[in-house]
């Protein structure tokens, strides 16, 4: 074994604070402009030095263990980065899951991105940062972005991540559907929408001081044509407005809902939002130190 001691990290989900989308690529990716934000929801991973090969438990019912989890293609990227010979062995990882599946908090890619960092250490291989965002890269367009964390931009085909100014803190309640969307039926609903020239309206609605020179505006391209399919994400949306919420939308390609909240009212409005079908949670935004820490950074 390459080490004793057993290493815990979390790993904070994101919301899509806004997530404008281009065209289709030839390789297939749509370029998209999103700005990312980390907020304290978070699994828990657990790593263990072994004797034997490489193993991945998890306490989700909905989370595969076996090779198609990003824990596990992280973990084969790590060994091979590192010019080591045959299948990976030497750690065990414990996955705790509390951030919805399918839901467009990037929880997959938080994990890939916790397991980079953590199996680097279990397995003392003292891979670069540099070399570490590389290959969160090649795991997923938002894997990059959980190895810097807080408010960031990302672009190209969201790998590309440039940190900003952050937001001032403030209280989030997301809302998890009882359904789940696909990243890849929400692009396609977004291109089979465009196709047939439905264009959305710009309501122009109004921004709201997130501690910027400018006020912040709510926008993802994907929410409406979620939402035709799935009128679940309008009434989250409009729950949470009712609520108190300051703004609230879709994240990422659904089917979560984020409100925004002053910090304090955030709990209360989680407890009124809750009702059958919904799994909510009352959480904070994060700043770049708060989440480097929370992944051991």
């Amino acid at each position: 074994m390459e080490g004793s001691l057993v290493l815990t990290l979390r790993t904070p989900a994101k919301i899509n604070l806004t997530l404008r989308i281009g065209q289709r690529r030839p390789d297939g990716f749509h370029d998209v402009e999103t700005v990312l934000q980390s907020i304290g929801l978070s699994d828990t991973l657990t790593f263990r030095p072994t004797a034997g090969p490489f193993r991945v438990t998890t306490s989700g019912r909905d989370v595969p263990a076996d090779r198609s989890n990003l824990i596990w293609r992280a973990a084969m990227a790590l060994w091979s980065a590192a010019g080591r010979d045959g299948e990976p062995h030497g750690a065990r990882v414990t996955l705790r899951k509390l951030i919805p599946v399918a839901a467009g908090l990037g929880g997959g890619s938080a994990n890939a991105a916790g397991a980079l960092v953590g199996l680097n250490r279990t397995w003392a291989l003292g891979v670069s940062r540099v070399d570490l965002l590389r290959l969160a890269a090649t795991l997923g367009s938002d894997v990059p972005f959980f190895l810097t964390g807080g408010t960031a931009v990302g672009l190209g085909r969201g790998d590309r991540i440039l940190p900003l100014r952050p937001i001032r803190r403030l209280g989030v309640v997301v809302i998890k559907p009882a359904f789940g969307v696909s990243t890849a039926d929400a692009y396609r609903w977004l291109d089979e929408d465009r196709g047939r020239g439905i264009v959305d309206c710009d309501e122009s609605p109004s921004g709201f001081n997130v501690g910027w020179p400018s006020p912040l505006i709510l926008v993802n391209d994907l929410e409406a044509p979620v939402a035709r399919r799935h009128s679940g994400i309008v009434q989250a949306v409009r729950a949470a407005l009712e609520a108190g919420a300051l703004a609230a939308a879709m994240t990422g390609s659904g089917s979560a809902v984020f409100g925004l909240f002053a910090p304090a009212s955030a709990p209360a409005a989680a407890r009124r939002l809750r009702r059958s079908g919904w799994v909510v949670h009352a959480t904070t935004t994060l700043s770049a130190g708060e989440s480097g820490r929370l992944m051991s950074l």
